[in-house]
């Protein structure tokens, strides 16, 4: 359909009472065409009007794409998705910057937002058939030059740590390594930079643990989806369009405690919600795990301390708790091959001051390999696992 088109088939919906239902506007657009179109026409019609009115609009095939993961407009002739293949600009254009607007804000009031000149940036989430999409969009002229509209796809993770040395995220060894720490109930962070896998390989872990055990899950958004009969999701909810009715996941995390968690897990830290997630390991829950943007290990304690001091713990008493809790971090890198298991690194304290050894690095062990047999000999009673520590060492 042509902008024209579309902008008729607009106003002849404008004073419907059924606004854009599937039946109203293929009435629409019969009327427009003025029975100039066959019944596949007029269907592909349809779907593309109900895009343009409730929908992504242009945008829709992109987010339907299994492989994507980001759609990014930068202007009306310029967008972007990202994938498996790295950043690629795609055929699809807006007839003008108004369209990339009205879809904006459009997309801002499906996720209970408001987004216009008083309020020009907006930051929410929109329900789709599979998992959810992030949607972030910034208005002239904060945005320099035009609307730019960001939408994050997040599909729930559903690989087993089998699947995921198959796509060679890790070997066989580290995958006995990775099932080690979830029997010896180590709690782990998994640290890595956007679309690293951290949530993926969370979810594989997690679903390694014994069926026995209750894992309760708190996050802002339903990624985790891992084969397990005992687990339960806590999502967040974002306040309505009136600033109002908001649950957050510092709440989520003390309701968490209230069922009775064998395991507790948060999606992701990214702000307060780490003071009460460390306050709950040091609660006699083992095994629990969350994610976190991080560069490396090594910047891993100084990250959560950035985190901590936005729910006022001071820095002493995060490094005491976090000592306490956490015990093993889970570094992935994204490469141009794929995303990898990079490093495995135990946190140790050091005149009150908790510091990372990296005891795995690509595939075998360090020289600090001693660390990580001290932590799961005092988890065993008979020891750690053989299979485990006979793997290749790699001096470091």
């Amino acid at each position: 359909m042509t902008t024209e088109f579309v902008e008729r088939v607009r106003h002849r919906l404008a004073g419907d009472s059924r606004n854009a239902d599937a039946i109203a506007v293929a009435e629409a657009v019969r009327a427009e065409a003025g029975g100039a179109l066959s019944h596949d026409a007029v269907l592909a019609a349809v779907r593309q009007a109900r895009d343009e009115f409730l929908g992504a609009g242009p945008l829709a095939p992109l987010l339907d794409d299994d492989t994507t993961t980001d759609v990014l407009v930068t202007a009306p002739d310029e967008v972007w998705t990202d994938g498996p293949a790295g950043l690629i600009r795609t055929s699809i254009r807006f007839a003008d910057e108004a369209a990339v607007r009205r879809l904006a804000q459009r997309l801002a009031l499906a996720a209970g937002r408001r987004l216009d000149d008083a309020q020009p940036y907006v930051d929410g989430w929109l329900p789709v058939r599979q998992g959810r999409v992030r949607v972030h969009a910034v208005l002239p002229p904060i945005a320099a030059n035009g609307t730019c509209l960001s939408l994050r796809v997040l599909r729930p993770a559903a690989y087993d740590l089998a699947a995921l040395q198959d796509a060679g995220t890790f070997d066989q060894a580290s995958a006995a390594v990775l099932r080690t720490i979830i029997k010896h109930r180590l709690s782990f962070l998994v640290t890595g930079g956007t679309g690293a896998g951290k949530t993926t390989l969370l979810s594989a872990l997690l679903g390694a643990v014994a069926p026995t055990e209750r894992i309760i899950c708190v996050e802002d958004a339903g990624e985790l989806r891992p084969t397990h009969p005992q687990f339960v999701s806590l999502v967040a909810r974002p306040a309505n369009v009136e600033g109002a009715g908001s649950v957050e996941l510092p709440e989520l995390v003390r309701q968490a405690l209230r069922m009775r968690p064998d395991r507790l897990v948060v999606g992701e830290v990214r702000g307060a919600e780490v003071c009460s997630l460390l306050t709950a390991l040091n609660t006699g829950h083992d095994g629990g795990a969350c994610t976190l943007h991080a560069n490396s290990p090594a910047e891993a304690p100084a990250r959560l301390e950035a985190l901590a001091a936005l729910g006022g713990l001071p820095r002493d008493a995060l490094h005491s708790q976090l000592a306490a809790a956490v015990r093993v971090i889970l570094h992935l890198r994204r490469t141009d091959t794929g995303r990898r298991l990079a490093e495995i690194a135990i946190l140790q304290r050091y005149h009150g001051e908790v510091r990372t050894q990296t005891v795995w690095r690509d595939g075998g062990w360090t020289r600090h390999r001693a660390l990580f047999t001290a932590l799961t000999d005092a988890g065993n009673q008979t020891g750690p696992s053989r299979d485990v520590l006979s793997a290749r060492p790699v001096t470091r």
